[in-house]
């Protein structure tokens, strides 16, 4: 019994590091964070972290794609669940999920401004996020958009080619949030109603 709670708490030390290690990312940012801290705050040693990770480039790959997995099936499920509604639907949905999980959800935040800050240090890890989340995102999208030109639903537009202006919004909202959120709050829905204004209104046939 005790052998086998040491090996269950030997498999979830990997993602206590990780999540700690996301909050010193946070606090520090990548180039200022020791791993020393990591395993202070942890409650474990540095040794202990070389165990799981060779080093701490590997520390931060790993939080991005263990944190960020979450989200990427929750997009995954969503693109394959949304099958049965019309394209205006289909899109106010689809955009309201992402304002959702773009702006309200601190760890998704988070990790997109840690992915802007060391972009250049992490371009693998980058192309990763892009294939996995960005390019499925603006597919769809451009599928969605196509599909209602051809039903007469929205007006034939160069939008498809450019669907990152759909979710230009909530990226925005996103830096925003981090940025000015003590500043000038915002009201998260009333964004989203602005925004889904705007683009079906600008959609529509004229």
């Amino acid at each position: 019994m005790a052998g086998r709670s040491r090996a269950q708490r030997r498999l979830e030390r990997p993602v206590q590091i990780l999540e700690v290690a996301f909050e010193e990312f946070v606090e520090h940012g990548y180039a200022a964070t020791r791993l020393e801290d990591v395993a202070a705050r942890a409650g474990v040693t540095k040794g202990t972290i070389y165990f799981y990770f060779e080093n701490k480039e590997h520390v931060f790959a790993s939080m991005v794609r263990e944190l960020w997995l979450p989200l990427h099936q929750e997009v995954t499920l969503f693109l394959q669940k949304e099958t049965e509604r019309s394209t205006t639907e289909f899109l106010r949905a689809f955009l309201h999920f992402l304002h959702q999980a773009l702006a309200r959800d601190r760890r998704a935040s988070e990790i997109f401004r840690l992915l802007i800050a060391e972009a250049r240090r992490f371009p693998d890890l980058l192309d990763e996020h892009y294939a996995r989340f960005a390019r499925p995102v603006l597919e769809r999208l451009g599928q969605t958009l196509k599909q209602g030109a051809a039903q007469g639903e929205f007006r034939n537009t160069a939008l498809p080619e450019f669907a990152e202006v759909l979710i230009g919004p909530a990226l925005t909202l996103n830096v925003w949030s981090l940025l000015f959120a003590n500043r000038k709050p915002v009201d998260l829905d009333r964004h989203f109603e602005a925004t889904i204004d705007l683009f079906l209104r600008g959609l529509l046939p004229r």
